[in-house]
């Protein structure tokens, strides 16, 4: 029998909200990126998200091309100076839910692994400050002490499963009895092969997936947790008239 693993994904699983949002947010604080990239061409996207009028999966696509294009040429010792920050002022902005699990993971020897969508640089970061076993994050190419522009993505279902075949040779994972923790329809291969999917704070698009996928909706169990308080549900108590009447 193989280990036991419990696969995580960070930004809206254990971050409260993205990782990458903050570090484009710290990058013009400190003048390394000009104020107009996020003036220009995403305030009107995050306003419109923090009102709820936009695809939670279109927002996040569009803030990362712009966060792309805004770091290009970006010297990399200037961007690991504004990661530090990040982590150490936003770091502990979490979900209570998902920091105790990884505890509960870390208790019984199980192996937590992240993987996300955020850069690598901070993803190491955040899992180099939860003692998780390993993990994997959008990587930016880097050449000549710059960031080229250059990205292998890693926050599709597709590339996602793809990191979690790796990871289950190399750690000898059992499947059967594993665990995963996400979002979004980008988690969504991570949640169906596992034994205990868990969608935290899941949105819309991942709720229609649940329902309309006959084995998820027997085994997901999802949680929402707000301000001080956790809500436990099962995916089969769905109702799919109230998924899409929902303003959630």
């Amino acid at each position: 029998m193989g280990k036991i693993a419990a696969f995580f994904d960070i930004d809206g699983t254990l971050y409260r909200d993205s990782l990458l949002i903050e570090h484009f947010k710290k990058l013009i604080k400190y003048d390394l990126i000009n104020e107009r990239k996020w003036s220009e061409h995403l305030e009107t996207t995050y306003r419109n998200w923090e009102k709820r009028q936009g695809n939670y999966d279109d927002y996040l696509h569009e803030i990362s091309d712009q966060y792309v294009e805004a770091i290009k040429g970006l010297s990399y010792n200037d961007l690991n100076f504004s990661c530090d920050q990040v982590i150490k002022l936003k770091a502990d902005r979490v979900y209570k839910y998902t920091r105790s699990r990884i505890k509960w993971h870390q208790d019984r020897n199980h192996i937590v692994i992240f993987i996300s969508g955020s850069p690598d640089y901070l993803v190491q970061r955040m899992a180099d400050k939860y003692n998780v076993s390993d993990n994997i994050g959008s990587t930016y190419i880097v050449a000549n002490g710059r960031i080229t522009g250059d990205v292998i993505p890693m926050w599709d279902a597709e590339s996602k499963n793809k990191a979690m075949d790796k990871f289950i040779e190399k750690y000898d994972i059992d499947m059967e009895n594993s665990y995963a923790y996400g979002d979004t329809n980008g988690d969504v291969s991570m949640l169906s092969r596992v034994k205990y999917p868990v969608a935290i704070n899941p949105t819309r698009e991942l709720l229609t997936h649940l329902y309309n996928d006959e084995i998820l909706r027997k085994k997901a169990q999802i949680v929402v947790e707000r301000k001080d308080v956790i809500y436990d549900l099962r995916a089969d108590v769905l109702h799919m008239e109230n998924i899409e009447r929902s303003d959630y």
